[in-house]
């Protein structure tokens, strides 16, 4: 086939656009909205389009919007520029013509409006212009986008994220990580939002803004358990937000010096006890420094609050450093809720709690708790230190008393899938000595269980005559107020006029503990107690665990074997490497059989020995033994 013959002649030429005012218009908005990288150029682009395919000319911008990607909003626009232009040109000026004369087609090629005539006659202005455009072409992205640092805001989530991790990455020896809780109770007092509950009505924390530092590619997150360290971009932007951080402390300190240089200007009252004794001044040495005690223990960090003490025992006779404990009337006793208790199912009905709470006046926080419904902390009296936009971050110790609530569905619910016995191994395993079940009575629903309501209620007695629990049987949810608001008000009568004294887990050990009768603990309550945060932390359900405990669990798994008999049997073999060893020594099989078998278990153990049993002990060395499947 032979090639179609080009055609050559004259093109036709373009109509002229009808509305070349309100294109011009829209095209000076488009390149405006360009230049700041704004995504309304993209609208304005379809606007523009739109408006070259309309043949017929517009009279204002409200008649603009019959066309397509013609909102109010850009409407409107038209409208308020199409009065300013009649203001300045009369109420008789053309708008379908452009005020230069010239007439404008429809062509891609319509340019901007030039820079004004003030900035064309000063070369000053001029050359200030051409800076701004050259910093701003070198700051855009290849798509014409301006990229903008990111730069959390201060005490913000991720601003408190980085600063830990930076600070920890200095310190000699680090490890480079951190893991998440250990990030979140150390980025706390750097933040002003919680990193593990959310603020009323919102079901975002602190804790959210690091999947933004994960992909603004500032965090990197490894490892399960998950371990967070700096990138490189991460550790330039944390060394910019430190030296911010030095800056404004430097500041502060430089503003209390001169503070106390103007100060000194007046008269004081230390000139006059110039002319004592020297023990005297001694005296008054001594004095000072007592008084200067409380407001150290106040501005210490978090770090410092939950540091164990060396010298520290469990009596209230020994005193530690002042630091480390809250004198009588310098604390409070809170109430504090799970959160979950107040979100998250029937709604109404758990908030019917928080309002009864209220009703009665009781002071209450809602916050996270790892493990119970309910517990009290003695909370540190704070006062806002002159110079410093927060207070300090209080003090916390945790009461003695803790409260796991169960409704009766809840108790048949968590009894079929174990997480009954689970329950009750970790409030024994929490370090506080008077656990609580506050179980809630249904009514008549009790009978449409799926457990015969006399198992519940055998469950109910196991709890409190084996576990040793105290169980407190309610109605309904204001009565469980009613306790929880009857229980505040006596332990703030207990500890009124107590010293409690803060230590750390780890000097307790692993003894049993044995239950105090009732007058002892009215006369005497315990008053060394944990940290809030030390108590929560220890409390996390999923944590990296020992050997020692996946060994407590495997064996709780076995039939008839309870917490108290599991930790027995730990006291004597603490692994299963340990176990079998022992066995390997045992010369018979009938010896390895009996080898557990006289293993005191219980908390009356010392007086009132309960051994473990052939039964138990044999079952457990056919469990370890045993090659091949059971039997």
């Amino acid at each position: 086939m032979s090639p179609e013959p080009v055609r050559v002649g004259r093109k036709r030429p373009l109509p002229s656009c009808p509305n070349p005012l309100f294109l011009f218009w829209l095209t000076e908005m488009r390149d405006h909205a360009k230049e700041k990288g704004l995504k309304t150029q993209y609208v304005y682009q379809k606007a523009i389009d739109s408006l070259k395919k309309y043949p017929l000319p517009l009279k204002n911008g409200k008649e603009a919007k019959i066309l397509q990607n013609f909102g109010d909003g850009i409407c409107k626009i038209l409208d308020e520029r199409l009065q300013k232009y009649y203001r300045e040109n009369g109420v008789d000026a053309s708008i379908h013509t452009l005020p230069s004369g010239p007439s404008q087609t429809c062509s891609t090629n319509l340019a901007p409006p030039k820079p004004s005539s003030a900035s064309s006659k000063d070369p000053s202005l001029e050359g200030g212009a051409n800076m701004r455009n050259a910093e701003g072409d070198a700051g855009k992205e290849k798509g014409g986008k301006k990229k903008r640092e990111y730069v959390p805001q201060k005490r913000s989530g991720g601003y408190a994220v980085l600063l830990t991790l930076y600070r920890h990455s200095q310190v000699p020896g680090s490890k480079g990580f951190m893991f998440k809780n250990e990030l979140q109770t150390e980025a706390q007092y750097l933040c002003d939002k919680s990193f593990t509950v959310p603020e009323l009505g919102s079901k975002y924390t602190a804790w959210s803004s690091v999947s933004t530092l994960i992909q603004k590619d500032l965090l990197l997150k490894t490892h399960n358990p998950a371990r967070y360290s700096l990138t490189e971009l991460g550790l330039a932007l944390a060394e910019k937000l430190e030296s911010g951080e030095r800056g404004r402390n430097d500041r502060q300190e430089e503003q209390k010096k001169s503070e106390a240089e103007n100060s000194e200007d007046g008269p004081v009252t230390v000139d006059l006890t110039l002319d004592k004794d020297k023990d005297d001044e001694d005296e008054g040495e001594d004095s000072c420094s007592t008084r200067e005690a409380p407001t150290t223990a106040v501005t210490e960090t978090r770090a410092e609050i939950i540091a164990p003490s060396s010298g520290l025992s469990g009596k209230c006779q020994t005193s530690p450093p002042l630091g480390e404990c809250l004198l009588p009337g310098s604390y409070d006793i809170v109430l504090c809720v799970d959160f979950i208790e107040t979100t998250g199912g029937n709604t109404a009905r758990k908030q019917e709690l928080v309002k009864e709470l209220q009703r009665n006046g009781v002071t209450f926080d809602i916050r996270k708790l790892n493990v119970g419904d309910f517990l009290w902390v003695a909370r540190e009296k704070v006062t806002p230190v002159p110079g410093q936009l927060r207070p300090p971050v209080a003090k916390e110790l945790v009461l003695d008393y803790i409260i796991e609530r169960k409704r009766m569905d809840d108790l048949c619910g968590s009894i079929m899938d174990g997480r009954f016995r689970e329950q009750k191994f970790r409030l024994k395993r929490c370090g506080l000595h008077k656990p609580i079940y506050l179980v809630e009575e249904c009514g008549s629903a009790a009978a449409h269980m799926s457990l015969p309501e006399s198992t519940l209620q055998q469950a109910i007695v196991n709890t409190q005559v084996v576990d040793g629990f105290f169980v407190k049987r309610v109605q309904d949810v204001k009565e469980s107020a009613a306790y929880l608001t009857v229980m505040t008000r006596y332990l703030q009568k207990l500890y009124q006029n107590c010293t409690l004294f803060c230590h750390s887990r780890e000097l307790e050990g692993n003894g049993d503990f044995e239950v105090e009768n009732g007058v002892t603990e009215r006369e005497n309550p315990r008053c060394s107690l944990i940290s809030f945060t030390e108590f929560n932390y220890g409390a996390v359900k999923n944590k990296c665990q020992t050997v020692r405990d996946v060994f407590a669990r495997q064996l709780m798994q076995i039939s008839g074997i309870s917490g108290d008999k599991a930790a027995a049997i730990l006291e004597h073999y603490s692994t299963v490497s340990s176990l079998l060893k022992a066995y390997a020594q045992c010369a018979t099989e009938a010896e390895g059989e009996k080898l557990l078998s006289s293993i005191k278990y219980g908390k009356l153990k010392r007086h009132f020995p309960r051994n473990l049993g052939p039964a138990l002990s044999r079952t457990i060395y056919q469990l370890y033994c045993t090659r091949g499947s059971l039997s």
